[in-house]
């Protein structure tokens, strides 16, 4: 079993930035991949960055390629979500994920998903 828990988020202007921060607890949280996603009101939960167990992979929605940046800390159990030039379509509640790094194995596409464990979400508001 592993929990998830996010902070980090807030209400930040456009073009600011915010970095977010998902600890993982759990005997093996280690040994797993971990992603972000994020869900603005009235639209499906999409796909944001995501990170191998090892963090030697980094995978990146194409809006979000060069304004955001996925990086881990083992030892700290925790991955962080680096946003930069936030833009008001940004705003939303963002959650991170987990799944066993086993997966990341057999299919190139791991990354969509589906994960095995949710956080319950932060929320990012950006003003214009």
């Amino acid at each position: 079993q592993v929990q998830l828990v996010e902070s980090g988020g807030g209400l930040v202007q456009a073009g600011g930035s915010l970095r977010l921060s998902c600890l993982a607890s759990g005997r093996t949280a280690s040994s797993y991949a971990m992603g972000w996603f994020r869900q603005a009101p009235g639209k499906e939960r999409d796909f944001v960055a995501a990170i191998t167990a090892s963090g030697g992979s980094t995978y990146y929605a194409d809006s979000e390629k060069g304004r955001f940046t996925i990086s881990r800390n083992s030892a700290k159990n925790t991955v962080y979500l680096q946003m930069t030039s936030l833009k008001p379509e940004d705003t939303a509640v963002y959650y991170c994920a987990a799944v066993n790094h086993i997966r990341t194995i057999f299919s190139s596409n791991w990354y969509q998903g589906p994960y095995d464990y949710w956080g319950q979400g932060t929320q990012v508001t950006v003003s214009s």
